[in-house]
C-alpha cells in the first residue's frame, strides 16, 4: 500500500514538473554548423569510419533525427535569408550568394524579432553573411548580444585581430584572440549562464568547416586518413563538436537543458573540393542534387520531445515558425510563413503529409529543383532529371526521357511558385530557359570584388598553413 502511495505520489510530482515545463516559455538554441558534410556526423549511419562527432551523436540520442531535412538554397547567405525569416529567400529577391550576403532587406522581420517582444534575451554568435557591413550588423536587427564578424564564410581561424575582417562585439571591433570555433563556443555558454533566469534565443552559426581549412596542430593530428586537407577538415568538425559539448553541458548545469528547444542543421551540403562526404547522397555544395540541399537535422527539447528519428520532409524554413508555436507566439499575419510547425509531427500527434519544397538560384547559375512527396526534379539550364527518391535517394536512375508527363507536372509545379517570387534584385531573370543568353564574363559589383578578394586572401592563408 506504502508502494503504490509512493508511486503515485512520484507520478503526480512528475506530472506536476512537466506541466511547469510545458507553461514556460522554452530557451531556443539555433546552431548552424557551415559547408558540413552529410555523412560528416556520427549520427549518419554511413559514414566514414574517421568521422568523430561524438557530442552530436548524443545529442541526437537525445532529440529527433529529420532524415529528411532539407534547406532552402545550396549555399550559404540565401540558406541564411530563409532561416531568419521563415521565407523563400526568393520572395525579396535573393537568389544567389552574392545578393543575400549583400543585405537582407531591413523592412523584414527576423527571428530575434519575434521574441523580443516576449522577453527573449537575444544573441547571435559567428557568422552572420545577410550584409557586410555594420548598416546590416545583427546587433540592428533584434539581437542584443552580437560576437562575430560580417562578411563571408572564409574567416580566418587564427587571426581574430585582422582589421579587413574584425571580429565585432555588438557593432564595436574587438580584439581577439585564440581558435575561433572555441570562441564561439565560450562565448555561447557565457551567454547561456548569464541568462538562465529568463527564456533566451541563442544563434550559433559556426564557420566550421567552411574554408580556409585551419585547426590546432594537436587536433589534426589525431587523424590519419592519408590526406592533409581531409584530416583538417575532420579536425574542425571535431573541433566544433567539442565546443557543441560545451554548450550541451552548460545547458545542464544551469537547469536550461529540460526545456531548451534545440535546432542542429548544416547550411547546405558539404563541398565536395573540400573532401566532405555526403554519402549516400549525389553531389554537394553549389548544386541542387540531394548533396547540395539536404543536410544533417537535429531537433531535441528533453521535456517535449520523445528521442527517435522522423522521415518525415522538413525544411530550414520551418524552424522560424516552430520556435514561436513553442514558445506560444502567433506567426506573422502580414508576411505568412513559408515553414510550418513541426511539433505536431515531431510528437507524433499528426501525420508527415507529402510536401512541396522549392529551389532556385535564378539564370545565371541556372539551378532549380521541386520535391513533390517522393518525385523531384532537378535542372541545370537545358539538363532536367527526374528521380522518385523513395526508391533512388543517390539520384541515380534519371526517369525524365520515360515519364516526361510527370516532369510537365513538376516543371509547372514549379514555374507557379516561381510566378510568385520577386525578380532577382541583382542581375538576370528568376530561371534559365532555352534559348537564354548568360554571359560568362561580366562586370562585377562591388560586394562581388570584395568576396573575390576575401576568397583570394583565404586560398592565401590556406597555403601558408
Amino acid at each position: 500500500m506504502q508502494r503504490q502511495l509512493l508511486s503515485a505520489i512520484l507520478c503526480a510530482l512528475c506530472a506536476f514538473a512537466l506541466s511547469s515545463i510545458a507553461a514556460a516559455k522554452p530557451n531556443i538554441l539555433l546552431i548552424v554548423a557551415d559547408d558540413l558534410g552529410y555523412a560528416d556526423v556520427l549520427f549518419n549511419p554511413q559514414h566514414p569510419k574517421e568521422v568523430s562527432t561524438p557530442h552530436l551523436d548524443a545529442l541526437a540520442k537525445s532529440g529527433v533525427i529529420c532524415r529528411q531535412g532539407y534547406v532552402s538554397g545550396h549555399v550559404c547567405s540565401p540558406t541564411r535569408a530563409g532561416l531568419m525569416t521563415g521565407r523563400y529567400q526568393q520572395r525579396l529577391g535573393l537568389y544567389t550568394g552574392g545578393e543575400a550576403g549583400s543585405g537582407l532587406p531591413m523592412s523584414e522581420k527576423l527571428f530575434p524579432q519575434f521574441l523580443k517582444s516576449a522577453g527573449y534575451a537575444t544573441a547571435q554568435f559567428g557568422k552572420w553573411h545577410l550584409g557586410p557591413t555594420l548598416e546590416w550588423s545583427p546587433a540592428r536587427r533584434g539581437f542584443d548580444e552580437v560576437f562575430g564578424f560580417l562578411g563571408r564564410g572564409a574567416h580566418d581561424y587564427f587571426k581574430l585581430d585582422d582589421p579587413e575582417d574584425p571580429i565585432y562585439r555588438g557593432t564595436n571591433v574587438v580584439k581577439e584572440t585564440g581558435y575561433l570555433t572555441d570562441r564561439l563556443g565560450e562565448e555561447t555558454a557565457a551567454f547561456i549562464t548569464r541568462n538562465k533566469a529568463r527564456p533566451f534565443f541563442a544563434y550559433l552559426a559556426f564557420n566550421a568547416v567552411h574554408a580556409p581549412l585551419q585547426a590546432p596542430a594537436d587536433e589534426i593530428a589525431k587523424f590519419n586518413t592519408g590526406s592533409a586537407n581531409r584530416n583538417t577538415l575532420l579536425a574542425m568538425g571535431k573541433r566544433m563538436d567539442d565546443a557543441i559539448g560545451r554548450i550541451v553541458a552548460t545547458l545542464k548545469q544551469t537547469g536550461a537543458w529540460e526545456n531548451t528547444l534545440l535546432f542542429f542543421i548544416s547550411d547546405n551540403g558539404g563541398p565536395l573540393a573540400q573532401t566532405a562526404n555526403n554519402t549516400p547522397l549525389r553531389g554537394g555544395k553549389h548544386s541542387d542534387y540531394e548533396g547540395g540541399v539536404r543536410v544533417p537535422f537535429l531537433v531535441c527539447w528533453p521535456a517535449m520531445l520523445k528521442p527517435g528519428e522522423s522521415q518525415a520532409v522538413v525544411s530550414s524554413l520551418d524552424i522560424l515558425p516552430t520556435a514561436l508555436a513553442a514558445a506560444g507566439l502567433p506567426a506573422s499575419a502580414e508576411k505568412p510563413f513559408d515553414g510550418i510547425n513541426l511539433l505536431p509531427i515531431l510528437r507524433g500527434e499528426a501525420p508527415a503529409t507529402a510536401r512541396n519544397l522549392f529551389w532556385c538560384s535564378g539564370s545565371d547559375e541556372g539551378w532549380w529543383a521541386v520535391r513533390s512527396g517522393d518525385w523531384k526534379l532537378v535542372a541545370q539550364r537545358a539538363q532536367v532529371e527526374l528521380f522518385n527518391l523513395a526508391q533512388d535517394v543517390s539520384e541515380k536512375a534519371d526517369l525524365a526521357k520515360t515519364m516526361p508527363d510527370k516532369v510537365a507536372a513538376l516543371t509547372k509545379l514549379h514555374d507557379d511558385w516561381l510566378a510568385g517570387m520577386a525578380k532577382p534584385v541583382k542581375a538576370g531573370e528568376k530561371k534559365w530557359l532555352p534559348g537564354m543568353i548568360t554571359q560568362k564574363k561580366k562586370k562585377l559589383t562591388p560586394e562581388q570584388k570584395q568576396k573575390a578578394r576575401e576568397d583570394e586572401r583565404a586560398k592565401k592563408r590556406a597555403e601558408k598553413q
